[in-house]
């Protein structure tokens, strides 16, 4: 069924794939219901939709396309929805689950259609790479602001907080920890870094133990098929659907890509299955807006489970079933991320790693560069990851347009720009 010997590999390597993987994602399941509980969303109810969403998503990409990526509610996708689309706008979050069950829907729509590919063509490479960093530097701001390393300042808006305050230290001694066994290349150095961090909570005394470590989950109702997608329409919140649906479309075919290329499993430089591939993606977020959760996207630590041998879905099947046992585990999971110097290092170093692309930009190139400098900069100084995006996709073709490039532009990408514009300048951001 997974085509082991065509493949190469075995099935106690694809289980070991499949542990490590884990390992180096299950970060999510404590880092999302934290930050979507501060949009007012039950974190039980949360937990569980994470879960399951991750689950469906994952279990299609394993039965149905047969690779050895997993797919999760992304980070930044979840800074976006909690903290730009509920906390900056003041939209409830019911109607912001709205938003992403459209996405989720379109979604699926285009993964059945080639118009997905005219979808990728039309945005430049660079503003591709810009989204990416931008998100990451959004997340990492996040990250600093939880753990108050950066607090407000009546004068200069931001400055650095008390790094006496014990919260704040064990924040940067909990940074230090991870850095540490990411330099050492430990595999799931974020999650064990989080554990470490909260022995280290616990000794401080700022870290009550439960009273229980394992608990049926119960909860999901706070959250599941509570979504207002009449709302989303009368709003008139169409930037934020295209934002979603914009990066989960293109983050999630360019980590498929990266971690396909890395297994071997690209044919002629073309992604076979791929349909398989992004429906697995697309239901996963339809399925998660119903339950409770951000939009779902592939995993750049599948390329962990594949580093050590993993290459068919039996890998992703096996992150299904561990998944599955952290249900049971959630008392322990809730206290775990109340505590900001926990979640906080997670937030700052997937930032981190998601700055990484800024390398792929050519910065000599006036027309390519300034608009990914806008974008980047925007999103965490507006506090707005559509902001950033939109902003960018005007300045884009103006500065083409103004160099005699007209034709540089894809046609699609000019009705992006009038979009954006009309959004922002006329519309609530």
């Amino acid at each position: 069924m997974f085509k082991l010997k065509e493949r190469g590999t075995t099935v106690p390597t694809e289980l070991m794939a499949g542990v490590t993987t884990f390992l180096t994602m299950v970060y999510i399941v404590i880092v999302n219901p934290g930050i979507l509980s501060k949009a007012g969303m039950d974190f039980h109810g949360v937990f569980i939709a994470t879960v399951l969403a991750s689950i469906v998503a994952t279990l299609i990409m394993g039965l149905f396309a047969n690779y050895p990526i997993v797919l999760a509610p992304g980070m930044g996708l979840n800074a976006y929805f909690a903290f730009s689309v509920v906390g900056g706008s003041g939209v409830s979050w019911q109607t912001a689950l709205g938003a992403v069950f459209v996405a989720g829907v379109l979604f699926i729509v285009l993964s059945l259609t080639s118009f997905r590919y005219m979808l990728l063509d039309a945005i430049p490479t660079s503003l591709k790479h810009a989204i990416t960093a931008g998100i990451g530097l959004f997340i990492t701001f996040i990250g600093l602001q939880n753990a108050k390393v950066i607090v407000a300042s009546p004068s200069t808006l931001l400055t650095l907080g008390d790094l006496r305050e014990p919260m704040t230290a064990l924040t940067i001694i909990g940074l230090i920890v991870s850095l540490i066994l990411m330099a050492y290349q430990v595999r799931g150095f974020l999650f064990f870094g989080m554990l470490i961090t909260a022995v280290l909570a616990w000794i401080m005394g700022l870290l009550t133990m439960p009273e229980t470590f394992v608990a049926a989950p119960t909860g999901l109702s706070a959250t599941a098929f509570q979504l207002d997608i009449s709302g989303v329409f009368s709003g008139g919140m169409y930037a934020v659907i295209f934002t979603f649906l914009l990066i989960t479309l293109f983050d999630t075919t360019g980590t498929m890509l990266g971690v396909a290329e890395q297994a071997g499993l690209l044919k002629d430089n073309k992604f076979p299955r791929s349909r398989g591939a992004l429906l697995a993606d697309a239901i996963g977020t339809s399925t998660g807006a119903l339950l409770g959760t951000s939009p779902t996207s592939a995993y750049i630590e599948s390329s962990s489970g594949v580093a050590v041998g993993g290459r068919t879905g039996l890998t992703a099947i096996t992150v299904c079933v561990l998944l599955a046992l952290t249900l049971f585990f959630s008392p322990i999971i809730a206290v775990l991320a109340s505590i900001p110097a926990i979640t906080a290092p997670a937030l700052i170093i997937v930032g981190f790693l998601m700055m990484n692309v800024l390398r792929k930009i050519e910065w000599q190139d006036l027309e390519e560069a300034f608009p990914a400098f806008l974008i980047v900069v925007l999103m965490p100084l507006t506090y707005s990851i559509a902001t950033g995006i939109g902003i960018g996709f005007i300045v884009y073709p103006v500065l083409k347009l103004l160099r005699g490039k007209r034709s540089d532009v894809h046609p699609i990408f000019y009705l992006f720009a009038v979009l954006f514009f009309i959004q922002i300048v006329f519309f609530s951001h």
